[in-house]
């Protein structure tokens, strides 16, 4: 049986060529690609709609001239889409969460660090381990019960963790991880 920091690591370059094309063919915007061009990308596509997170720090891949990463909507539906029926300390019942994995989020941006400063709307920080986002499924939800996030109320982003399928998620040491109204993420 394979040690599981070999498999994350073979999951995370695997999953970070796939973003690195997915980053390429944003930036050119379907423009014929030439093979000397791909190593030389270091940009994302630049924001067309309201930017919804900011991605600042240790990362490669930018769109902004402050080596900063603006993303919006559309970045986020070029990921893949996920869903997590999950619990949470904010609200009632089990809900369902509809977004991005955050580690794939990471990967569009090329981040490298070992933790993530997490900031809300409201002013609320927190640093999360990047290892995290690798040995769970940890969701940036877009929508909560099919009903789009609003800055009014835990959105437009909200970092959402699978506690109810992980035990170890339900100590309140987690709690403290599940950000709403995700304005910015700083890798460090």
């Amino acid at each position: 049986m394979q040690h599981s920091s070999t498999r994350l690591n073979r999951y995370r370059l695997i999953t970070q060529a796939k973003l690195c094309w997915l980053a390429l063919v944003l930036c050119v915007g379907g423009q014929k690609v030439r093979a000397d061009m791909v190593s030389e990308v270091d940009v994302l596509a630049p924001a067309k709609q309201e930017v919804l997170l900011l991605i600042t720090g240790a990362i490669k891949y930018t769109n902004q001239g402050d080596h900063s990463a603006h993303l919006d909507a559309e970045h986020l539906q070029h990921l893949p889409q996920h869903t997590i029926h999950t619990s949470t300390v904010a609200t009632d019942g089990v809900k369902r969460f509809d977004g991005v994995l955050v580690r794939h989020v990471l990967d569009l941006v090329g981040a490298h660090g070992t933790y993530l400063e997490a900031q809300a709307h409201n002013g609320y920080t927190v640093h999360i381990p990047m290892d995290d986002f690798f040995d769970y499924e940890v969701l940036m939800a877009t929508h909560m019960d099919g009903k789009q996030l609003e800055l009014s109320d835990k959105g437009p982003l909200w970092i959402v963790y699978p506690r109810d399928s992980h035990r170890k998620l339900q100590d309140i040491r987690y709690d403290y991880r599940w950000v709403w109204q995700l304005k910015q993420l700083t890798v460090k």
